[in-house]
């Protein structure tokens, strides 16, 4: 097996941001966003997902939360993108449909080289916490695009927009989780091109 890590880091005139990640780890995890439920959601996708994360931020909150967010996707997915390089062994797909409390949000991936992003989670309000609920389409927007990911986040039902964003971190979490996950039948990439 591969050593699959990656470190990335992205310095802009509205945020510094430094990342690593180990695909294949325990759910180690140190983050600090400035965003207090924005490091809940990156400790929960580390921790159900068994990724290794560090994920350190400094972003102009003064203005709002909407760069430090969009950033950290962009960064993350780059990890990601990395961290699998050529992708052999891969099982490539993923989905996992999460309950919490009320909630359950489906999620599906695809690691097919080619970005999509299908993301219908209705939210009733603005914020929770400091993490504006608009910003959870560009961060899944921001990972799925510089991962070169295919990758679907639909609620099922729900109505307590905590659980819900917190349901759709974690869904995509484990569903990544099954896509990079190694299937000892696959040779090469799992495509009919030869390549991913």
């Amino acid at each position: 097996m591969n050593n699959r890590t990656a470190h990335v880091e992205r310095i802009t005139k509205e945020t510094k941001i430094v990342v690593d990640l180990n695909l294949d780890g325990s759910g180690k995890c140190r983050v600090n966003t400035g965003i207090g439920f924005f490091d809940h959601m990156l400790n929960s996708f580390a921790r159900h997902g068994f990724f290794d994360l560090v994920c350190i931020v400094e972003g102009d909150l003064e203005v709002d939360c909407h760069h430090t967010i969009e950033d950290t996707g962009i960064v993350l997915g780059q990890a990601i993108a990395q961290a699998l390089g050529e992708k052999k062994g891969i099982r490539r797909y993923g989905s996992f449909l999460l309950p919490m409390d009320e909630s359950l949000v489906l999620s599906a991936v695809d690691l097919s080289g080619r970005p999509y992003l299908v993301c219908d989670l209705p939210f009733t309000v603005e914020k929770v916490g400091e993490f504006d609920t608009e910003m959870v389409r560009e961060f899944f927007y921001a990972v799925s695009y510089s991962a070169a990911m295919n990758l679907h986040i639909k609620l099922m039902h729900g109505s307590n927009n905590h659980h819900i964003m917190e349901a759709a971190f974690k869904a995509f979490a484990k569903a990544l989780d099954e896509a990079v996950s190694y299937d000892e039948r696959i040779t090469g990439v799992l495509s009919t091109k030869g390549s991913l």
